[in-house]
């Protein structure tokens, strides 16, 4: 007897619907056949399905059985499909009747008990579900929260494979998972830092305020325990509050690799990231044989934290350049290629030389100056004029660090940072969060108008320091974010003094 049940498989971040053929037959030897490109999870299913099956109390089929994962050129990979594989037996053998499951789309792993256990990227299962018009989805137990974020389909969880048997069969009754996003908003979108923990540095916190009112990037070049970690850890806190569908956008990232807590159903605080200067490069861009997210696309709508910037080797920091400008990653292998997305803010930290004190009023530097310019030339030039904002951070004095001085809140940068994002959002319309640093060639033309004084300061700048086209772009791009912040409509020669003032490593390299 054959069965078809309906599945969803992960490529990348995306879901893929599949539908799970069962063929019981009923004549031949006992060998379950599992084809569609399984890897090798899948194929292992058919032990785990046989064990849930005979401990739930059911009979497993003492004849031929053929598992067809359709369709058949779509890599099917993970534990998912246990569940309906499972459903799909006892449906084939006559023993489960189940009138309504062409209307489910059902995903499991099973264990040999016949529980079932949660598996990764069911959010982004959800949705496909939901997109193909399905009206109903069963998923593990631990899933069911995550799962019911999406409005269009009614999530049932299920602890074991009895219970998935006896739901199907109308005999045993459940409700819908009902999940609460606006609690979900209200609990989880608090952050456990501030910045008014962090003593002094009113210079950087103004960077940094300018680059997240309009999603800069920022480079912080200073000596160590100066606050740079500090501080990056904080910019998120002045960042606007994520959207729902950034959220859902950010989640399913995190569902897909199976970096979301098994008690968090969406993530409500933007993410920072700050992988460690030994990476690879596919563990920062994503990547390997069945192409998985890295760590730009873990920081999508936040912080990407790179700390010791010029340790990173220099072909990984290369990789970065493409996804800065575009926000996005492209994995391409032979037969097929793999778009993750890759919008974020890099903070870039880094000391002036290899000793670290180069420039410093407390210690000597005891570099020479071939050291400190080879140390600074392991950043290429390209990267430098992607990044808008280079910022010393200086040492903090012993009075400032003993200081019980009330320091700025991040409440009252974030309000600094929202006021400028609303003037970017009229500006650019349509009601796109569209932001100053994502400006297209036309539109910093028609909205970066200089005056008199501020195209003179810009030409001294530019023969001076010998910036490139791209350089007078962010010059451009961050003296309109200075503006916003003032409230003001005109850039004037005070903005663009500003913008070029953060432009430390041109002077250098």
């Amino acid at each position: 007897m054959l069965a078809r049940l309906h599945s969803v498989t992960l490529e990348g971040i995306e879901g893929v619907l599949c539908e799970v053929e069962v063929d019981v037959a009923r004549r031949g030897f006992e060998k379950p056949i599992i084809v569609g490109l399984p890897d090798a999870a899948v194929k292992e299913s058919a032990e785990r399905v046989r064990s849930a099956i005979c401990n739930c109390g059911y009979a497993y089929p003492k004849t031929q059985s053929i598992v067809n994962l359709a369709p058949a050129d779509v890599k099917k990979a993970g534990p998912a499909f246990d569940l309906p594989i499972a459903l799909g037996m006892l449906i084939g053998e006559g023993v489960l009747t189940a009138p309504a499951i062409k209307d489910y789309v059902i995903v499991g792993e099973l264990a040999l008990d016949g529980r079932v256990r949660p598996v990764n990227g069911v959010l982004s299962m959800a949705m496909t579900a939901a997109a193909h018009g399905f009206p109903r989805m069963i998923v593990p137990l631990e899933n069911a929260q995550e799962a019911g974020v999406v409005q269009d389909i009614e999530v049932f969880g299920v602890g074991s494979l009895a219970q998935a048997a006896g739901f199907l069969q109308e005999q045993l009754p459940l409700d819908p998972t009902v999940t609460d996003i606006d609690q979900l908003f209200s609990v989880a979108s608090h952050y456990q830092v501030d910045f008014a923990d962090v003593k002094g540095q009113e210079s950087v916190k103004r960077a940094l305020t300018v680059a997240a009112a309009g999603a800069h990037n920022i480079m912080m070049i200073g000596p160590p325990g100066a606050g740079k970690t500090m501080l990056a850890q904080r910019l998120a806190t002045i960042l606007p509050a994520l959207s729902l569908g950034e959220s859902l956008e950010t989640t399913r990232i995190y569902s897909a690799v199976g970096l979301l807590d098994k008690d968090q159903a969406l993530l409500a605080t933007r993410p920072v990231r700050a992988p460690h200067h030994s990476a690879s490069g596919p563990a920062l861009i994503g990547g390997g044989s069945s192409p998985r997210p890295g760590e730009l696309s873990l920081a999508h709508y936040g912080i990407l934290f790179l700390d010791e910037f010029v340790e990173f080797p220099r072909h990984v920091l290369e990789m970065i350049r493409q996804p800065l400008e575009d926000g996005f990653v492209i994995v391409s292998r032979a037969k097929k290629t793999i778009q993750f997305p890759a919008q974020f803010m890099l903070v870039a930290a880094m000391n002036p030389c290899p000793c670290g004190y180069f420039g410093s009023t407390l210690r000597a530097c005891k570099c020479t100056p071939t050291q400190i310019a080879r140390y600074l030339a392991k950043v290429s030039g390209p990267l430098v004029d992607r990044i808008d904002i280079h910022i010393d951070v200086p040492a903090v004095a012993f009075g400032k660090l003993r200081s019980r001085a009330r320091q700025i809140d991040s409440d009252t940068l974030r309000g600094e940072v929202m006021a400028a994002r609303e003037i970017q959002m009229r500006r650019f319309g349509d009601g796109r969060a569209m932001t100053n640093a994502h400006m297209t060639h036309r539109q910093l033309e028609r909205f970066c108008k200089l005056d008199a004084g501020g195209e003179m300061l810009l030409k001294e700048a530019m023969i001076e320091l010998g910036l490139s086209a791209r350089a007078h772009d962010k010059i451009c791009k961050v003296a309109r974010t200075i503006a916003d912040l003032d409230g003001a409509a005109d850039i004037r020669s005070e903005h663009v003094a500003e913008a070029i003032g953060y432009r430390k490593l041109d002077r250098k390299l």
